[in-house]
């Protein structure tokens, strides 16, 4: 029996109607929407630590429950196996590498990607899509969503040519954010809804930037944030070794710390 079989024996176990686990029985595709992010998330911290071997392997095995749970679930419903998804998935990629299963050219990764949405938009033809933004998951964060419908748009030739494109787009999307909060500061009413319209301009334009970058801008966010809560707790420890909290310091003083923290990083 190999791992893929073990598994599947295991969970058709803990979701038998009679000898099974109460959890797990009660659970249903809703209940286990969060257990699913949340494994993903995990998998992703993985990731950025490969050198884990274990920690690495315990997360891809935590995520590939998910999909057995769910398959086995749909099993004893009479509607779909493992075998379904993982033969759905193959035919999937075979259709959409015709360079490396086919006759088609492709030499670059440009290609590829072109050749990859041409592919798509011929298989949704029998679906209910009509653009070529159609299929980006509309529960994906903020950054990574942007990325996602601005790479669908490029495959299809909505793109500047280079990098240059996007940074003049934050230029003048950060000079239309400073004319809208200069507006605010004076005689006009306060429109808040104008100014976070301009603030998601720019963070847009960020993101296009940063897909011409080849950054991911969801990962790029998340590696800034885990550095500045890294030297904010640096801060705080050396406010406490003066014997003193951040709320009694200047912000000078407060300053001072986090470059001393910077320092050490280096």
């Amino acid at each position: 029996m190999n791992g893929i079989e073990r598994l599947h024996e295991i969970m058709t176990r803990l979701r038998d109607p009679q000898t099974g686990c109460p959890w797990d029985r009660e659970q249903t595709l809703e209940s286990l929407k969060p257990c699913v992010l949340e494994e993903t998330y995990e998998l992703l911290a993985a990731m950025d630590r490969p050198e884990d071997k274990a920690n690495h392997i315990e997360e891809l095995g935590d995520v590939l429950l998910q999909v057995m749970f769910q398959c086995v679930m749909a099993e004893q419903e009479g509607r779909f196996s493992f075998d379904d998804v993982a033969n759905a998935i193959s035919d999937k990629l075979v259709r959409r590498h015709p360079h490396v299963f086919g006759d088609v050219d492709a030499k670059d990764s440009a290609t590829v990607l072109r050749n990859w949405e041409q592919i798509k938009q011929m298989e949704h033809r029998k679906e209910a899509r009509h653009s070529a933004l159609d299929g980006v998951p509309g529960v994906l964060p903020g950054l990574l969503k942007a990325q996602r419908t601005q790479e669908k748009a490029a495959r299809v030739g909505f793109d500047w040519k280079d990098a240059s494109g996007p940074m003049e787009k934050i230029e003048e999307e950060l000079g239309e954010l400073k004319a809208e909060i200069a507006a605010r500061a004076g005689d006009r009413p306060a429109d808040s809804v104008r100014v976070k319209e301009e603030l998601g301009d720019l963070l847009f334009a960020v993101a296009n930037l940063a897909r011409h970058l080849k950054v991911d801008s969801e990962s790029a966010l998340e590696g800034t944030t885990a550095r500045f809560s890294r030297r904010f707790r640096a801060v705080e420890a050396a406010a406490g070794e003066k014997g003193t909290a951040l709320k009694d310091m200047t912000l000078d003083e407060m300053d001072a710390l986090w470059e001393e923290a910077k320092r050490n990083e280096a």
